[in-house]
């Protein structure tokens, strides 16, 4: 794969950081999670990756993460500044045992400024970013799109290109450096087109009252008659008109102006049959309009399966719908960890450990010590 032969050290967190250690692994980096316990059950991102649990209180844990560090490419932690440096284990002093090491720091503020130190979350740092400020109905209050915007692009995502940036520097340079992802900037750097797009006459009115943001009939989604949904994105003239051929309308009908009445006039035709008699209708129409997938039927839908979009749920560790790693490469496709076989946690220490030079008993006697972690105690 891709990254294979990458050495990764990822820091037991939630969301964005997973994510990124995920990135990684599915397209080949060799990921080692450093865990605070034992089988890690939250993090629901794992599979592909190797967990090693250890009380960071102890000076001995702290030296295997140093020994680990000092072979390894990456190093990710996700917790708020000055954490690493309590635990002796700082941009500092592991870039001066491994001076190739890139040191990726992903936190919601940043390393610096004056919101650093403190808590937050996804819809935090999307509200900070001014994103949020765009989202949500018209005469509604903003709205937070999940946690996808801050957690997973601007944090995870955006995370994952920076380690790749510096690496491909670092074959120049042959030196590492820390990469300082705040989620506040990435969620910003995420909605570039968004800031940069406001003298365009997409916008220029209230929040719900654009093009984009669900203020036109015809860039919004509708309720069939089975309570299911189709997405409807007849921007251009060309597909407008076909969207009116497919709903049985004059095709000549402005596509501007009267805007509540024909949102109105939409919202009674489409609730005239299901979801599937719609798209028998619009299936061989350029008209933009598509349905809204529900998670138990993303995997069963024709163009997901042409383009294997999900993983066949027989084949996961835990029989779930799983995204396949995107975006498909041609000599080096990624493989996706859900597929992965689940290993014992004893298994993943010794091999991790023993990289370090640390054999059996070492570990017997580490996890006597209360520095290695395990759910079952190792006997000799």
């Amino acid at each position: 794969m891709a990254l294979q032969g990458l050495k990764v050290i990822e820091f037991v967190g939630l969301a964005p950081g997973p994510f990124c250690g995920m990135l990684l692994a599915d397209f080949g980096a060799t990921v080692t999670r450093i865990d605070m316990t034992p089988r890690n059950s939250l993090d629901m991102l794992q599979g592909g990756k190797r967990s090693l649990a250890l009380n960071l209180k102890k000076p001995k844990a702290i030296e295997v993460v140093r020994s680990l560090c000092s072979r390894s490419d990456v190093m990710i932690e996700p917790f708020r500044p000055g954490v690493m440096e309590k635990l002796g284990l700082s941009p500092a002093t592991l870039l001066q045992d491994n001076p190739r090491l890139v040191y990726a720091r992903l936190t919601g503020f940043g390393q610096t400024g004056s919101h650093a130190a403190r808590a937050g979350h996804d819809i935090n740092y999307v509200a900070l970013s001014g994103v949020l400020s765009l989202l949500g109905r018209k005469a509604s209050k903003p709205y937070a799109p999940i946690n996808l915007v801050a957690d997973f692009a601007g944090g995870g995502l955006m995370c994952a290109f920076g380690i790749l940036a510096a690496l491909v520097e670092r074959h120049r340079s042959g030196k590492g450096q820390i990469v300082d992802n705040a989620m506040v900037e990435g969620a910003a750097y995420v909605g570039s087109w968004l800031f940069r797009s406001q003298s365009l006459p997409l916008w220029g009115k209230a929040r719900g009252e654009n093009m984009l943001d669900g203020g036109t009939h015809f860039y919004d989604t509708y309720e069939t008659k089975d309570g299911k949904f189709l997405s409807v994105g007849a921007i251009e003239h060309r597909f407008y008109q076909q969207l009116l051929e497919g709903l049985g309308l004059d095709p000549d009908l402005s596509q501007f102006g009267h805007e509540e009445e024909r949102r109105k006039q939409f919202e009674d035709i489409f609730r005239t049959k299901t979801r599937d008699e719609w798209m028998a209708i619009f299936e061989t129409k350029d008209a933009c309009v598509f349905p809204v997938l529900e998670l138990d039927e993303v995997a069963s839908y024709a163009h997901n399966r042409d383009r294997q979009v999900f993983l066949d749920p027989l084949k996961t560790t835990d029989d779930t719908t799983v995204p396949t790693p995107a975006p498909k490469l041609s000599r080096t496709p990624a493989t996706s960890g859900a597929l992965s076989k689940k290993r014992d946690d004893l298994e993943m220490t010794v091999e991790i450990l023993g990289e370090v030079g640390i054999d059996f008993p070492q570990i017997v006697r580490l996890h006597e010590e209360g520095v290695v972690l395990l759910s079952t105690a190792p006997k000799l």
